[in-house]
């Protein structure tokens, strides 16, 4: 099925409903949940998906599991997806919170299949034998480590959005403790119980993250001096240690090349 609403199918009798969605370049789908969980894989461009507990990056040719019912909002850069609509109690492993997963060759042309599936199609016949298939593929997927957290509390949430935003690295610990009217020492120790790391750490992996999207039309070298980067190395070895890819493996010159490498 291709560009079809999932309220248009969703009370369908199938445990897996492939839907492949072509959206205009910065479409954000605002905030919104479903009733099935969903796997949602960028056959091109990079998406960004935000809920209340964090924010997810999926670089190209990658994919995010979604819980079933969670509130979220998706900016799609550049992004044709293939989205699988998944019964809850068909995936009882499925993550309870958002995960960023490789997609390997079998699972991405599976998906490039199962898109072209009617609205009915049938469970006993290969159709049948792909959505399971599918489900196993997806099951053994490496999560992958493109995201930050959000704290739960509403000052601190909007200085980490507003930083997502618009990373800079001239950014201090003692500037957001102006903002929130406490000391550098009380703001520091708060923000690490609610976000799981220091304000600095935080920033330096904000920044990272929007290196990705950056990359779809930037060198590395680009990249890496608008981020504050002392020199290209710097950028990548902080890239790579962080994610555990180099920078370039999602710069502008690979893209489009994408489908002839394992992820």
């Amino acid at each position: 099925m291709k560009n079809v609403p999932l309220a248009d199918v969703d009370h369908v009798d199938r445990a897996v409903l492939p839907i492949g969605t072509d959206y205009p370049p910065g479409h954000v789908l605002d905030w919104h949940e479903h009733r099935r969980a969903q796997f949602l894989y960028g056959a091109t461009g990079v998406m960004i998906v935000d809920t209340a507990e964090g924010t997810w990056t999926v670089p190209p040719e990658r994919a995010v599991l979604i819980p079933a019912a969670t509130r979220h909002r998706v900016h799609m850069l550049g992004v044709s997806t293939r989205s699988l609509y998944i019964e809850p109690d068909a995936v009882p492993w499925w993550p309870v919170t958002c995960t960023v997963v490789d997609v390997s060759a079998l699972l991405r042309e599976l998906l490039l299949v199962a898109v072209g599936f009617e609205i009915d199609y049938g469970l006993s016949g290969r159709e049948g034998a792909i959505a399971a298939l599918l489900l196993h593929e997806i099951a053994e997927r490496a999560p992958l480590p493109f995201h930050v957290g959000i704290p739960a509390s509403a000052d601190l949430a909007r200085l980490c959005r507003a930083y997502l935003a618009a990373p800079d690295a001239g950014v201090t610990n003692a500037a957001w403790a102006a903002r929130t009217a406490m000391s550098e020492r009380a703001f520091t120790r708060r923000f690490r119980s609610e976000a799981g790391d220091s304000p600095a750490v935080w920033r330096a992996r904000a920044r990272l993250l929007a290196a990705v999207p950056l990359l779809r039309t930037a060198s590395v070298s680009e990249v890496g001096g608008r981020l504050g980067y002392a020199s290209p190395a710097a950028f990548t070895a902080a890239f790579t240690r962080t994610f555990g890819l180099p920078p370039s493996r999602f710069a502008a010159s690979r893209q489009g090349v994408g489908r002839n490498r394992n992820s």
